[in-house]
């Protein structure tokens, strides 16, 4: 795989996931010659077809681009501990750490030098320059950095206007559609590849916004930053990532879409930094597991599921409640935690917002003023078994002061501590660990084993399904059971 950040290089995603994704396309994979589909008795045959247009020609347009794309060399700063005690027969040595330099990509937006690069590519950056396509080499300052979309701006005085390029509207690029990526891989300054966008709205785990468009125009470590280019010559993507087991591109890269780009870009000029709208949940995804214990309706599992509301935080204020399922904001529909964090990051802070959720299986519209990101301080005993909940097979216990301070959970946290799980059981199958601590029963809140064996008892009793909101490694999220038999 390719080196991360703070070298120049693209993203590293684990091998193993690399390994998974690329077995999976080939597990998929149909033999030359099927044209017919099997979807059943109306599925009629797809004929092959000529092709509309032969293979495009790029050259016209990388003469056309190609000043206004930059190589990026960045002096990074020493890292702690960088220094080494070397012990001789002359004494003890401290050696200063060497200089290290790491290298990406870029592209100028204006005449006056404005550059938008990755933000990886100059995080840890004691000093920036950029080498012009045509070998000028000047120093850049950086304007501002995005770390959670990965964007930064730097700033150049080449002493005259400089050709550059526009950010196009990647909401309007296809799947199947032709891009040229340039760069600078390995070094290599000026390199253009070409291939197509393989999918849009790739979720990579990189950041909480993540909406790439995934590409197979091979890029490499030092192509971070480095733009995209449709075939009329706008950006439509800064390519920013790879997933690969071998370090090298395998076709499988990815861009972070133009038109969040901008967006970011704008304010880092005007601001040095962005500002967010901040509501104040954690969420994670509705499982169809969870549906019947949400009392969802059959088979539905849009929106995000409210695990957690942050104390004083907007959405406190506004009466979320853990167990909420958020469907919309201001009337426009959330499919996903992801969508739900890009709308209120896209909520002006200080504006309100009109937020429907789903609570006990009926629709409620919640308003709430949405604060600023930036300004928020975000959350990243007895050995006794205690109530043991038979139905679910775990033992709880209380939360003593010691085992709140071994399990390092926060004072104002209340619930019961699982003190035992029972091999094979449906808790077991669950996911739920020792040590997990189980803090509300559906919408209901825990501050004891004995609650939470009740309430458990009463849910079970109702269905064969119950939701259980747990701090785990102190993260906090709903768990689905489903006893059915066991119960």
């Amino acid at each position: 795989m390719s080196q991360p950040a703070p070298s120049s290089a693209p993203r590293r995603l684990r091998a193993g996931l690399a390994a998974v994704l690329l077995a999976g396309t080939a597990l998929g994979g149909f033999a030359a010659g099927h044209y017919a589909l099997a979807a059943g008795p109306e599925a009629a045959q797809i004929a092959p077809a000529a092709p509309a247009r032969a293979i495009p020609d790029f050259v016209a347009l990388v003469k056309r681009v190609k000043p206004a794309v930059v190589s990026i060399t960045t002096m990074l700063k020493p890292q702690p501990g960088s220094d080494q005690q070397i012990i001789t027969p002359f004494g003890v040595m401290r050696p200063h750490a060497q200089a290290v330099e790491a290298r990406g990509s870029g592209f100028i937006i204006n005449a006056n030098g404005t550059i938008v690069t990755n933000n990886h590519v100059v995080k840890d950056a004691k000093s920036v320059s950029v080498t012009l396509s045509d070998g000028t080499k000047l120093p850049a300052k950086i304007v501002g950095r995005d770390p959670r979309t990965d964007i930064a701006v730097l700033r150049i005085d080449a002493g005259h206007p400089l050709a550059f390029v526009s950010l196009g509207d990647s909401s309007k690029v296809q799947v199947g559609e032709w891009v040229v990526a340039m760069g600078n891989p390995f070094g290599l300054g000026g390199t253009v590849t070409a291939g197509i966008v393989s999918a849009r709205g790739r979720d990579i785990g990189a950041g909480p916004y993540d909406s790439f468009l995934q590409i197979d125009a091979p890029i490499n470590e030092g192509n971070s930053g480095g733009p995209l280019f449709t075939q009329n010559g706008e950006v439509v993507g800064v390519n920013s990532a790879i997933i690969t087991p071998s370090g090298g591109s395998v076709g499988i890269g990815f861009a972070i879409p133009s038109n969040m780009v901008k967006s970011i870009v704008a304010q880092l000029e005007a601001h040095g930094h962005v500002t967010r709208g901040y509501l104040g949940v954690e969420t994670q995804a509705v499982t169809p597991a969870m549906i019947a214990a949400l009392h969802l309706p059959s088979g539905d599992t849009q929106g995000a599921l409210v695990a957690a509301v942050e104390p004083n935080s907007p959405a406190a204020k506004a009466g979320f409640q853990p167990g909420d399922v958020v469907r919309s904001v201001d009337g426009k529909p959330v499919a996903d935690p992801r969508a739900l964090a890009v709308a209120i990051a896209g909520v002006h802070p200080g504006s309100t917002a009109s937020i429907g959720v789903m609570r006990n299986g009926s629709q409620e519209t919640l308003t709430a003023t949405v604060a600023n990101l930036a300004d928020q301080n975000l959350a990243s005993g007895s050995g006794g078994s205690g109530e043991h909940q038979a139905g679910l097979g775990v033992a709880l216990g209380t939360l003593t002061p010691r085992l709140r301070s071994e399990l390092n959970v926060p004072m104002d946290t209340e619930g019961a501590v699982v003190m035992q799980v029972a091999p094979g059981s449906p808790a077991a199958r669950a996911g739920i660990q020792r040590g997990d601590i189980i803090m509300g029963v559906g919408n209901e809140k825990v501050s004891s084993p004995a609650e939470a064996a009740r309430l458990v008892h009463e849910a079970l009793r109702k269905d064969h399904a119950v939701a259980l909101r747990i701090m785990h490694d102190g993260q906090t999220m709903f768990v689905a059971i489903d006893v059915g038999k066991n119960g």
